[in-house]
């Protein structure tokens, strides 16, 4: 039976992009690392892990997964620590009702993260 998601994973091709994303959810996000190896780092999202591993040659881009979205506090105060640090905003801070069965109020924003995932932060409302 599935609990839950465990963690979802990152590869880098390189030591700088390893180090810009792992500063880009510790440092920047405040996330925490709750375990590392030699080719990579887990870290902590309060409801999963982020896995970020430097084992792989360029960018690997496999599957369909469009973005992964944070559950958040203050979509605000994130987006301005990533804007902050020189990442692209490119959905502001908005207030939306996504009109489901039943609807769902929300604050949302996006931003591209340091290995050009698309990150959300989302604070349901209901």
């Amino acid at each position: 039976m599935i609990k839950g998601i465990h963690h979802i994973n990152m590869k880098c091709g390189t030591k700088e992009a390893f180090e810009k994303a792992k500063s880009f959810y510790t440092d920047v996000l405040g996330l925490k690392i709750v375990r590392t190896w030699a080719e990579g780092v887990m870290i902590d999202t309060g409801a999963g892990c982020i896995e970020i591993m430097c084992n792989g040659e360029g960018t690997p881009a496999i599957g369909a997964l469009r973005h992964f979205a944070f559950a958040a506090d203050d979509v605000d105060g994130l987006i301005e620590k990533a804007r902050a640090a020189g990442y692209k905003i490119f959905i502001e801070p908005n207030d939306m009702v996504i009109e489901a069965d039943p609807p769902c109020r929300a604050r949302m924003a996006f931003c591209v993260g340091p290995l050009g995932e698309l990150v959300e932060f989302f604070d349901e409302k209901d």
